[in-house]
């Protein structure tokens, strides 16, 4: 008995130990598929994958799409555009500004009983210490203010005034830039380099509760004076890759993917959503590409080589092969954006027009004994950019007859940008991401010389930093009046008369206008892109 006793006891021992063992496994694995499948979690939160990775949350320091974006949802500005619109309106403000009869002087009223996700009251003080940060601290944006900023001040206690150096009719478009919004003044201190790159207390709708290397996340601010999202919260994972990406929403591990997606995998993603698998979301987005023409450089000194250029360029063709559809021809350096916006490139010099382009070349002396020979330089990183190249190169001697030949030429990033602004590339291929939503900033920081001369072009300005040295004392008085006129009419009559006259000394060749694409899975609504390019996530739920 006592040897039947201890069998019993053994095998009541294994018996509690195999259930042990069997509870302990279906523990682990329900936390393994839990964070495998985080986006089909019922929480009311949506997860978001991107390949963008911040340098850092400061805004005063914000300068790239990845941090651009991410600020824009957790800040207010004083101003905000209006959803598929460039046209601004208040938001932390109460009114558009009061502008002075000489244009200088801005006087912004300023919305009460709001904020910030530290619990300090904002007022115009607030607003007028993360202005001054802003300018006063150096960051890579500062330029945006300090160059048209004279002082910032709370007139009252809800009140702010800016002076500005000079006039500037697009001032209330840069007062929406993300960078541009208040931050605490608990929490952050003016001073050079003076940054917080991995925090961020503002007044938006979200507050930032963490912040890793590869993961984001964001909780609703129950004290926000708006309208709360229609969410419980954000995840943002950060991918390496766009295969990464592109998986990741495949097999449903995000809920959205948005930035950055090769052609290829946004058709076969369109693909599957036309098929009810997923949704597609396209908009018209803001950044234009575009080749630059070295007028420092011959023999591209002459106006009838850089129209010869511009008539040859068959961009619906750039369209179909390099970016699959996934843009729109450009025909003007300011994009369709803006109503100001004229097609004159495609009325003066038609498309893809080889007749035309080897006529102008026949009357500048060149001939297939002598032909013009040009490097074409992009940054080393742009997939984009090497097949437009390519596709520049096989074009030109496909149909120029040996008149125009392209010498295609690559380097990394940092080489190509410091390269450019010191005249060492004939052409280049650029793409332009806006500061801000007005046609000023597609005219101004490409046109613009603050130093220079017919004989030796543009020194110092917008110009040189963007590789073309072109210089026009006409321009440069054309670029303050648009600056200066208050009246919508009026400066639309002057951005068409800027247009006309790039069209025909063609600094540029505008080449296409990007369009954005998100994707969504099924049962996720709310989502959509505001003009900058920013995904709105307040607005999405599941």
């Amino acid at each position: 008995m006592r040897q039947w006793s201890q069998i019993t006891k053994f095998f009541c021992l294994l018996c509690l130990c195999l259930l042990l063992v069997a509870s302990c496994s279906r523990s682990q694995q329900a936390t393994t598929t839990s964070g495998a499948v985080n986006a089909s979690t019922g929480d009311g939160r949506i997860t978001i994958g991107t390949t963008l990775n911040p340098r850092t949350l400061d805004p005063a320091d914000a300068y790239e799409l990845a941090a651009n974006g991410l600020v824009s949802n957790m800040s207010d500005r004083l101003y905000a555009y209006e959803p598929g619109s460039t046209e601004v309106k208040p938001q932390l403000a109460t009114a558009l500004p009061k502008v002075s009869q000489d244009g200088l002087t801005y006087t912004i009223p300023l919305r009460q009983g709001v904020v910030f996700h530290d619990g300090t009251p904002f007022d115009a003080k607030a607003m007028a210490f993360s202005l001054e940060r802003f300018i006063k601290n150096g960051g890579k944006p500062s330029f945006l203010l300090a160059d048209v900023v004279a002082s910032v001040k709370a007139t009252s206690e809800y009140e702010l005034t800016i002076q500005l150096k000079k006039p500037f009719a697009a001032f209330p478009s840069l007062l929406a830039f993300s960078g541009v919004c208040p931050v605490s003044p608990k929490a952050y201190e003016i001073g050079a380099e003076k940054f917080k790159p991995n925090i961020f207390i503002g007044t938006g709708p979200y507050k930032l509760v963490r912040y890793g290397t590869d993961s984001l996340q964001f909780d609703v601010f129950d004290k926000y004076w708006g309208e709360k999202p229609a969410n419980k919260g954000i995840n943002l994972q950060i991918l390496s890759s766009p295969a990464n990406l592109y998986n990741s929403f495949r097999t449903g591990a995000v809920d959205v993917a948005y930035l950055s997606l090769q052609p290829d995998q946004v058709r076969s993603l369109e693909e599957s959503a036309k098929k009810g698998d997923w949704q597609a979301i396209s908009a018209q987005g803001s950044v234009v590409t575009y080749l630059v023409l070295n007028l420092n450089q011959k023999p591209l000194d002459k106006p009838e080589v850089r129209q010869a250029i511009a008539t040859m360029i068959d961009r619906p063709l750039i369209n179909q092969r390099v970016l699959l559809g996934q843009a729109t021809p450009l025909y003007s350096m300011i994009p369709k954006t803006f109503d100001v916006s004229q097609p004159l490139f495609k009325e003066k010099y038609g498309e893809a027009n080889v007749d035309k382009a080897k006529q102008l070349l026949t009357s500048a002396g060149f001939s297939k004994e002598n032909p013009v020979k040009l490097q074409v330089w992009y940054p080393s990183s742009s997939a984009p950019r090497s097949l437009a190249a390519q596709l520049l190169k096989a074009y030109a001697d496909k149909y120029m007859d040996g008149m125009l030949q392209f010498e295609i030429n690559t380097v990394d990033g940092a080489t190509f940008y410091k390269a450019i602004a010191k005249s060492f590339y004939p052409t280049a291929l650029l793409d332009w991401y806006p500061d801000f939503l007005d046609a000023d900033n597609y005219i101004q920081p490409f046109l613009g010389c603050d130093k220079g001369s017919d004989a030796k072009g543009c020194e110092q300005g917008g110009s040189q930093t963007q590789g073309s040295f072109y210089y026009s004392e006409t321009m440069n008085k054309l670029i303050t009046e648009q600056r200066r006129e208050q009246n919508p009419q009026a400066r639309k009559n002057i951005f068409a008369t800027i247009q006309a006259q790039i069209t025909t000394d063609v600094p540029y060749v505008p080449l296409w206008q990007s369009k954005d694409y998100v994707f969504a899975r099924k049962g996720v609504s709310g989502v959509q892109l505001d003009p900058t390019q920013n995904l709105i996530y307040k607005t999405i739920k599941k």
